[in-house]
């Protein structure tokens, strides 16, 4: 791109090839008071990893990226030893001094781009020069391999599995070990062709979004020394050292190099963590460039300024301790103020998720947020009435101005009805359906539409019941709700597979909760008597909705599609599904006498 303006710069014996992004050239710095950004490439890439990042981040800051020794127009050292990782976190500082007149800088680096931050912010005396640091895709040498000798000291099946997972992910750096074989390889297959087509496929990243500098193939060649100089010898012999430089982690779950378990002890290290992840994959600059250039964005202006801009999505992302399942995730539960809602907060709470809770009723619904903040995370209480269509937009909207764009939804706000459906009123009827199912219609597809703009995938989750597949004569009306709700799920997941957007239809069966009391029985003259019978009964049953709320997050975190909740709801299931008629003869019966 036109954009990059270069100066080279000398560190030690090697020239390094650096570039400012926008009009200001280096003889400008002085006036312009703005942060410096450095922005650091990995392998195979070249400063134009960042062609569709630097604009972005040029809006706020001076941006700065280089080519690192072995690629694009910098150096190439022949010898293995020069690519070692002490060699590397000096030319970082000799970029940020020479671009910041012996000041300091902001760093964002992907792969071994990070991989070599990391070295350089473990170094005393770092923090004089690096700001912060955003690491994508590049771990710490020294604390994955203390973390792989953790896994092996005391073997479980989880650790054994995790560590035979990441084994798997990078077998390929055997192969790049190899100096003839590897180096052949890509000397006949390193073409910009064949490596877009590789990207396209392994993670669908679209083919506009990549830049490859003519070098691409001496690049792959020449930077297969960063494995032959560092892996062997970090992994054999670790020695993690502390930081207390500020570090986002910004973690890619569908990382085809990197398992997302190899990030867990950098807390042990790194004394001021952040940790986001989404269901991305390996090259995040090229295949969603806007995210972590707006991920970024607001991890710089937290440091700066002790906030970011609005939203602030950082906040909740901070890292105390060992990280929980949903660290720095947001949730949004409609009906949080009572039974299933209530406890699906608090199990989305104690594993880290910032929590928004939406009730018709914000006093229960201000109950549910004081647990939920002693267990130290960020919640807020809205009030909505999920039957009206346009409040429910209007709700999506300001969740995503003032918090952001949720990674998980519970549409839960739902109501009962018992009785004939010749009995029922026309009004009865508009309220639960404009509640139980165009209200999870509504709810789905604002949040739906934002998550696929962002880009990174997310999970829905609609409260259905096992009245969707159980049919009864008394709760026909109730039951199609449901089973309108279950079918919606089932299709909403195949329209939202190719966006990696989850969806679940959990059904329950008979659950404790509160909704009995406030239930209506068409045809029913004595509807007090009618409430007290049924709750009666949920009550001796007793299977409470904290057991929901844990298959819900079990939903969310193994990505179910349909779960049904309780032994009664997965006996009928399977009934319904195997042998239907049987469903159709226990429908006759009448269940409140």
């Amino acid at each position: 791109m036109t954009d990059w303006h270069r100066t080279d710069i000398t560190a030690g014996d090697v020239r390094l090839a650096t570039y400012q992004y926008g009009d200001t050239v280096h003889s400008d710095t002085a006036a312009d008071a703005r942060p410096a950004v450095v922005l650091v490439h990995g392998w195979p890439d070249t400063h134009h990893l960042w062609d569709r990042i630097a604009p972005r981040l040029a809006e706020h800051y001076r941006v700065f990226a280089y080519d690192t020794r072995g690629f694009g127009e910098s150096d190439r050292p022949n010898d293995v030893p020069s690519y070692r990782l002490a060699g590397l976190a000096q030319d970082l500082f000799a970029v940020i001094s020479s671009v910041t007149d012996g000041g300091s800088a902001h760093v964002v680096a992907h792969d071994w781009g990070s991989v070599q931050t990391w070295e350089a912010v473990t170094t005393p005396g770092a923090e004089t020069s690096i700001s912060s640091f955003t690491s994508v895709s590049g771990p710490n040498l020294d604390f994955l391999g203390e973390w792989a000798r953790a896994q092996l000291a005391s073997p479980t099946p989880r650790s054994i599995s995790r560590a035979l997972s990441q084994v798997a992910s990078s077998a390929y750096t055997g192969f790049f070990q190899i100096p003839g074989v590897s180096d052949a390889f890509f000397r006949t297959l390193g073409t910009e062709k064949l490596w877009t087509e590789f990207l396209h496929v392994i993670e669908g990243t679209p083919r506009e979004n990549v830049s490859f500098a003519p070098t691409l193939r001496e690049d792959m060649i020449s930077g297969l020394k960063l494995y032959r100089a560092n892996i062997r010898g970090k992994l054999a012999r670790p020695e993690p050292r502390p930081t207390s430089v500020p570090v986002l982690e910004v973690v890619n779950d569908r990382d085809i190099a990197l398992r997302p378990a190899i990030y867990d002890r950098t807390y042990t290290h790194a004394a001021k963590l952040w940790r986001k992840s989404s269901t991305t994959g390996h090259w995040l600059p090229y295949t969603n460039p806007d995210y972590l250039a707006t991920t970024a964005i607001e991890f710089i202006d937290s440091i700066e300024n002790g906030t970011s801009r609005a939203p602030n999505t950082i906040d909740r992302a901070r890292q105390l301790g060992a990280p929980l399942a949903l660290t720095g995730k947001l949730a949004v539960i409609t009906g949080a103020g009572s039974g299933i809602g209530r406890e699906t907060a608090y199990a989305l709470a104690a594993l880290g998720c910032e929590v928004v809770l939406a009730d018709i009723d914000t006093a229960a619904a201000d109950e549910t947020a004081t647990e939920c903040k002693s267990m130290g995370v960020l919640t807020n209480v809205y009030e909505l009435d999920v039957s009206k269509t346009a409040a429910v937009n209007e709700f999506a909207e300001n969740i995503r101005t003032r918090h952001g764009v949720p990674d998980i939804v519970v549409n839960n706000a739902g109501i009962g009805l018992g009785g004939s459906a010749l009995d029922a009123s026309d009004d009865q009827i508009d309220r639960l359906i404009d509640i139980n199912l165009r209200g999870v219609i509504s709810g789905s597809r604002a949040f739906a539409k934002q998550m696929v703009a962002r880009g990174t995938g997310g999970h829905i989750v609609n409260l259905a019941s096992a009245a969707a597949f159980t049919p009864s004569r008394e709760l026909g009306l109730y039951s199609a709700s449901k089973a309108g709700v279950l079918m919606f799920s089932e299709s909403l997941r195949a329209e939202l597979a190719t966006h990696r957007i989850g969806v679940s239809a959990i059904c329950p069966g008979i659950v404790n909760t509160n909704i009995t009391s406030a239930t209506e029985y068409a045809g029913v003259d004595d509807q007090d008597a009618m409430r007290r019978k049924v709750t009666g009964f949920y009550e001796k049953r007793n299977y409470t909705p904290d057991k929901v709320a844990r298959e819900i997050v079990a939903a969310v975190v193994s990505n179910k599609a349909v779960v049904p909740v309780t032994p009664e709801a997965k006996f009928g299931y399977r009934v319904y599904r195997f042998v239907p008629w049987a469903s159709r003869i226990a429908a006759r019966q009448k269940l409140t006498g």
